[in-house]
């Protein structure tokens, strides 16, 4: 049986992700609030789950949380980590490194402590599924006003590049998503302005939805992906092409 550990889970591609995986087995899953949500959906499904709320901006809370998966009994056969602090537009001189470090540890920090944990098993077990939420702008010119939401998205594809070359003989494959901008509760600090103009500027007139994002990355965590590695898949419906 594989048992998915999402971390992000009570997003809205979190959710939608684990609607589209329900029959496939079993989920490991962290959120930071609307944790009854989750588990009525998860009821709904039928699904085995655990769940842990979890406060990745604090790494001693990740430590925590990587000590209660551990001790659970469930070893993830995949792993799927799409938490990040929403995306703040300033301007660089106003750059609030505060909440940059706190992003950093959700996204990175806590990829990092989690892989570190669970590579060596999914090695021994010669089999594993890795997938990381990157985004579109470390594909092309980013927005201006969002250096500190590139930074950490560079580091998510710089950690799945290493990995992927490190695990690629374990049997073990590490890819990121690279969604364009996805309308979700995840823009909800995002002036609506933006939103507008990002979804006139798109050659489909619209922004991406999670229906459009969700089945790419359950691919990517079928067995039929088995032989992609190391890729950032652009999702973006045009707007970026490499």
């Amino acid at each position: 049986m594989y048992t998915y550990l999402i971390t992000g889970a009570t997003s809205d591609v979190g959710m939608a992700l684990i609607k589209k995986l329900g029959s496939r087995g079993r989920f490991i899953l962290a959120g930071h609030g609307d944790g009854e949500k989750l588990k009525e959906l998860c009821r709904q499904l039928g699904c085995e789950y655990l769940y842990f709320d979890a406060d990745f901006t604090d790494s001693t809370a990740t430590d925590r949380f990587v000590e209660k998966v551990s001790a659970c009994g469930w070893e993830p056969t995949h792993f799927v980590h799409l938490p990040a602090l929403s995306v703040v537009n300033t301007k660089f001189k106003n750059f609030d490194e505060e909440r940059f470090l706190a992003d950093m540890n959700v996204q990175v920090l806590t990829a990092v402590k989690i892989c570190k944990w669970l590579l060596p098993k999914m090695s021994k077990a010669k089999f594993g599924r890795v997938l990381f939420m990157s985004t579109s702008y470390v594909l092309a010119n980013p927005p201006k006003n969002t250096a500190a939401y590139i930074v950490a998205k560079s580091g998510v594809t710089g950690l799945m590049k290493s990995l992927a070359t490190d695990y690629a003989a374990n049997g073990i494959t590490v890819n990121c998503v690279s969604p364009s901008m996805i309308e979700t509760k995840f823009l909800a600090r995002t002036s609506h302005i933006i939103v507008e103009s990002a979804a006139a500027r798109h050659p489909l007139k619209r922004n991406a939805t999670v229906d459009d994002v969700v089945p790419a990355m359950a691919f990517l965590l079928s067995e039929e992906a088995r032989f992609i590695t190391g890729v950032n898949l652009p999702i973006t419906g045009g707007s970026v092409i490499e």
